[in-house]
């Protein structure tokens, strides 16, 4: 149960005054929280993103234009626009050094005079405008009199917004949203807080939310630094005791002489990497252990994870069990089985695939055989974890590609069987804090060395006005007898984009062509994607203009060439994913990044470490320092934690710190018994990480 004194915090925004359900969609919609009504802890953590600074007071004459000011003037007279027109109502004023129009449109007449009686002073604070060689202020922020100056917000703070929502409207909420926020019991460790002479949670909100200083919200104040580590804590203990759970829950040891394993390696057309070898020593040790397994298999583009993963199937298949092998989309299950069935044939493995598209009198066939135990590893999609999919004996659930997958549909494939071992893959090579924050609660092997045989890739960009030159080395590629990807960003022309659609760069290269082009998108149907990418491969067509649907998983040995449009709009692990289409045979390959210029810094820096580098751990680190952690794995998508206040490639000292302390705490205070173990449960229901206590109180 969360405890009372949060209950404020996690009431529905429509609890303060004006915020009515019109208003409650727009919050929803500032707040990212369109699954459910926002609440007040929503708004409490949507921090100011910059500040208005009115302690600024000068003179009209020395104004700057287009600058926020306050200024104090005598009103001369008024100035109300004829009947019927849409002029403004004007306001004429003045102080000893000029004069000053203020300006309001659609305004009440008899509302204006109280508000600026001729003859008085006012003090007016908003944006300065020169308008016919005149200073002019719209509609000002504030007006105040010499009884009300004082309470003037000097430093305002200034908020992201949606449409539909003022800055008065959100300011006032954000202020009730502050009167609920209660006195919270300190988690964090008493000599850490004096040591860095950090604030309590609440002045720290509290702060933020009203800066005294622009410089309150700079990224490195101890205001935020201390809201950073109680998110990264929480996000830490929260793994930390999902970790502490797995460990306890008892595993099976499978007990395997390496007999089948030795058949599938003696059956591999090249040796395994060391790499590989570690990773598979790591595993088979996993697997033999009472323990349950919980890991992470990182490994860059064309490393051979589905190799790594085949042998450790091997282990738990050889000990009488079952293995299954989810990927996110159908062409990359599909493209698993085509590399895991030669092998698993020359071993005598039962392998399988279930995707949606296996329908009627064969699904039901193989889900008989699948609970028979006829079959020993299924390959496929998330079909796999639907409810009539019954195993005779799981033990080992493999995950590919797994923060396109939540955590919920993780757990809900190793539900499948009894003390079920995980692993899960990806080929996108992650910077280490964000392993420590998403995969916490995993071990990890890496696969770092590329297989024998792969090619350096030639990296080149290309400006788009240099298109006819690049369909010129195409059609020498194609007349010599090579394979082309041909990516485009978008499968049709938006009436907002001028990105190149891939349906009509596809008509255009066909018109040129002919026959040796076909297409695959995300839109086509299962079947019709697959007809395409089997046409590609065999060779029957030779120019695949695709969208990103290929960005992981496709392996067409022959193709020795990918040409990437407009690049500058992709990020640089997704360019790193698809460069890694080419450069898998024995020729030489190359990869063209079509840009459209003038290009801004973020864009060149991509594409200069494109030219630069093939490490994909480099790769990472660039694209987290350029894009965040949020956009790098998706999270923004999938529904994974992003964070409010901290940041993986700003805060990595406090990452690891926050680690450290949650493996000390759980240490000493496993059930959180102790006062400190009670406040940090506080901590984690106030930033939503309570699974981790819903575990304890599970045993």
């Amino acid at each position: 149960m969360r405890p009372s004194l949060l209950n404020p915090l996690f009431a529905e925004l429509t609890s303060l005054a004006k915020v009515g359900p019109k208003q409650e969609k727009l919050f929803a919609r500032l707040l990212g929280r369109s699954e459910r009504p926002p609440r007040v802890v929503d708004l409490l953590f949507h921090l100011p993103t910059g500040v208005v600074d009115r302690r600024n007071r000068p003179l009209l004459r020395e104004v700057v234009p287009d600058t926020v000011a306050t200024v104090a003037v005598w009103i001369d007279r008024h100035r109300p626009p004829p009947r019927g027109s849409r002029m403004p109502y004007r306001i004429y004023a003045h102080d000893e050094s000029g004069d000053l129009v203020i300006a309001y449109f659609k305004a009440q007449p008899a509302y204006l005079e109280r508000l600026f009686p001729v003859g008085e002073r006012r003090y007016l604070s908003g944006r300065m405008a020169l308008w016919d060689g005149t200073l002019q202020m719209v509609h000002p922020d504030h007006v105040a009199d010499d009884t009300t100056i004082a309470a003037l917000p000097l430093v305002e703070p200034v908020y992201g917004l949606t449409e539909g929502l003022g800055p008065a409207q959100l300011r006032s909420a954000v202020q009730q949203a502050l009167a609920k926020l209660p006195d919270l019991p300190e988690w964090q460790d008493q000599a850490w807080l004096q040591r860095l002479g950090a604030p309590s949670f609440r002045d720290a909100l509290l702060r933020l939310h009203r800066p005294q200083d622009p410089a309150d919200l700079g990224d490195e104040t101890i205001w935020r630094r201390r809201l950073a580590y109680d998110e990264l804590l929480a996000g830490q203990l929260a793994l930390a005791l999902v970790r502490a759970q797995v460990r306890r829950k008892r595993g099976r040891a499978f007990a395997a002489s390496g007999e089948v394993r030795r058949r599938l390696i003696e059956a591999m057309p090249y040796a395994l990497t060391g790499s590989q070898q570690q990773a598979v020593a790591e595993i088979a040790a996993d697997l033999a252990a009472p323990e349950r397994m919980s890991r992470l298999l990182q490994g860059d583009v064309g490393a051979g994870k589905t190799v790594v993963a085949l042998l450790a199937a091997a282990t738990v298949i050889e000990a009488g069990a079952q293995a299954a092998l989810m990927a996110p989309t159908e062409i990359l299950a599909r493209q698993h089985l085509k590399t895991i069935a030669p092998l698993a044939k020359a071993a005598g493995l039962r392998v399988a695939l279930l995707t949606g598209r296996e329908r009627g009198g064969p699904r039901a066939a193989l889900l008989e055989a699948l609970a028979a135990g006829e079959i020993d590893l299924l390959v496929g999609t998330h079909a796999l974890f639907q409810d009539d999919v019954i195993f005779a004996d799981l033990g080992l659930a493999i995950v590919d590609e797994q923060h396109r997958f939540g955590v919920h549909q993780r757990l809900a494939l190793a539900a499948k069987g009894k003390a079920v071992d995980m692993l899960v893959l990806t080929a996108t090579p992650i910077p280490r804090t964000l392993v420590l924050t998403y995969y916490g609660d995993m071990d990890v092997s890496l696969l770092r060395d590329k297989p024998p045989g792969r090619q350096p890739i030639d990296t080149r960009t290309i400006p788009i006005e240099r298109l006819d030159d690049v369909l010129d080395g195409v059609a020498r590629q194609l007349a010599a007898g090579k394979r082309v990807y041909w990516v485009c960003p978008l499968v049709a022309e938006s009436e907002t984009s001028d990105l190149a659609a891939a349906e009509e760069r596809f008509a255009l290269l066909r018109e040129r062509f002919g026959d040796a082009v076909d297409l695959v998108h995300g839109r086509m149907k299962g079947a019709d994607k697959d007809a395409a990418m089997a046409r590609f491969a065999s060779g029957q067509s030779r120019l695949l203009v695709a969208t990103t649907v290929i960005e992981v998983g496709v392996d067409v040995p022959e193709a020795t060439v990918m040409v990437i449009e407009h690049a500058e709009r992709f990020g640089l692990s997704q360019l790193h994913q698809l460069r890694g289409r080419v450069g898998r045979g024995a020729d030489r390959s190359t990869c063209l990044l079509l840009y459209k210029g003038p290009l801004n810094d973020t864009a060149k820096a991509r594409l200069a470490v494109m030219r630069e580098t093939e490490d994909g751990f480099r790769i990472a680190e660039e694209d987290l320092r350029l894009r965040g952690e949020g956009d790098l794995l998706g999270t923004r998508q999938s529904g994974l934690p992003g964070y409010r206040f901290a940041s993986a490639e700003r805060d990595g000292d406090l990452l690891q710190a926050a680690r450290d302390d949650a493996k000390l705490i759980l240490a000493t205070d496993p059930g959180l018994a102790t006062p400190r173990g009670q406040a940090l449960r506080v901590l984690l229901y106030l930033f939503e990480r309570d699974e981790g206590i819903r575990l304890l109180q599970a045993g």
